[in-house]
């Protein structure tokens, strides 16, 4: 599980920091990688759904003051997202166009949806911050290890003694 969350989640930052550009991939690819990406982020949560509840049932109870701050920067992290997702949606050239209607949004969701991806870049960059030790012993465990042991793996004939000839 440790292993699919570590690529999922690596997938998930991936995408938010190229879909943060959208003048690098055009608006079509950005708008269908944040669609794709809003997906990964529900399977996240899903992932993460005991974590969530437990955590929240405890909040104001006996918790570690750690678990407190990454879920008050989780759930601002929920707003600023769901807020992004949202606007996104709102003004979309390339998905209402595909589904067949217009959108007429106001300039103001530009601007919501401007700041709330700043906002969330920010939030993104706490909740890694906050995970790291997860995120470093996870990556050294299923990426770093094996690529290392693929190179110092020593052949038979490295592991076999030195023969000695007799003179």
């Amino acid at each position: 599980m440790n292993k699919t969350n570590l690529l999922i989640d690596l997938g998930i930052l991936s995408a938010f920091l190229v879909a943060t550009q959208p003048h690098l991939t055009g608006t079509s690819i950005h708008e269908w990688l944040s669609l794709a990406l809003t997906a990964t982020l529900i399977i996240h949560l899903l992932l993460h759904w005991d974590w969530i509840v437990n955590v929240g049932a405890q909040y104001f109870k006996k918790l570690l003051h750690v678990s407190r701050l990454k879920f008050f920067i989780d759930l601002l992290l929920l707003v600023s997202m769901t807020t992004l997702i949202l606007s996104g949606i709102l003004i979309s050239r390339t998905l209402p166009e595909l589904l067949g209607f217009q959108l007429n949004a106001a300039r103001s969701w530009k601007q919501i949806h401007s700041l709330s991806s700043d906002i969330s870049l920010l939030l993104v960059a706490l909740h890694f911050a906050l995970n790291w030790n997860w995120v470093a012993g996870m990556s050294n465990k299923y990426l770093i290890s094996p690529i290392r042991r693929l190179f110092t793996k020593k052949s038979d004939a490295d592991n076999a003694l030195p023969l000695k000839i007799n003179q």
